[in-house]
């Protein structure tokens, strides 16, 4: 969300992007995602509350982006179903997605062998 928000505030200023296992601004309640916001802020209440109060929806802004955009999902992530990587890789004009199959929404880090080599790539394309 964060950086689906700084490109759409300065594009010029954002080469490519690389989102991985988020909702990227768009509303989930059509994607039977678990909702992790809840437990985390009763094991963690001294964080702040953005995460919680946050429900932009993106949605409509996003086509605008003509920035080379990675979408990391794992087909076994409950709160990131591969669906909504699909729907941004819809709305996303640029975009590309790659699913590793039995990952969830950890694939950053427990997958990162696999996962760094593609984020290289795509930061060093042109995507023109």
């Amino acid at each position: 969300m964060i950086a689906l928000r700084a490109a759409l505030r300065e594009p010029a200023l954002v080469t490519h992007l690389v989102l991985s296992a988020t909702s990227g601004g768009i509303d989930l309640s059509a994607y039977d995602a678990h909702d992790w916001r809840p437990a985390m802020r009763a094991a963690q209440p001294d964080l702040p509350d953005w995460f919680i109060r946050c429900r932009d929806d993106l949605t409509s802004n996003l086509a605008t982006l003509r920035i080379p955009t990675l979408l990391l999902w794992g087909d076994a992530d409950p709160i990131s179903p591969v669906a909504v990587g699909e729907r941004l890789a819809g709305l996303l004009p640029r975009a590309q997605l790659h699913v590793f199959p039995a990952a969830d929404h950890s694939l950053g880090s427990s997958l990162a062998s696999r996962v760094a080599p593609l984020i290289d790539a795509h930061l060093l394309s042109e995507h023109s």
